[in-house]
């Protein structure tokens, strides 16, 4: 298992994408990912429309995990996010920043 650190001042898309071509990483699954960040962008899908995604954007500090996977080089991630009031959104991981805090990946290569 491989473990990847996200830190302040990184993107945590970019960052795991870079590190995951580093290592030689082609397909894998992101078995765990946990920490927390400063803003992210999260999408859903429409109930009519499977292929329209509405992106939510978040800038407040929040708790962040999730899992995902390494297809032909493209990392996929699906995350849930939680901030002041305790309430949870999840969705697809479209981008998030690490300002004040980390994130960490845990991947298993495949």
């Amino acid at each position: 298992m491989l473990l990847i650190s996200v830190q302040p001042g990184e993107e945590v898309v970019e960052s795991i994408s870079r590190q995951l071509v580093e290592r030689g990483v082609v397909n894998g699954a992101v078995a765990s990912l946990i920490g927390a960040v400063d803003a992210c962008g999260i999408s859903n899908m429409t109930k009519s429309e499977h292929r329209n995604d509405i992106v939510t954007e978040l800038k407040q500090p929040l708790e962040f995990s999730g899992t995902g996977e390494v297809k032909d080089g493209k990392l996929h991630i699906h995350c849930v996010v939680s901030g002041e009031g305790n309430a949870a959104l999840g969705g697809h991981l479209h981008w998030a920043h690490v300002e004040n805090f980390f994130v960490n990946a845990y991947v298993l290569p495949g």
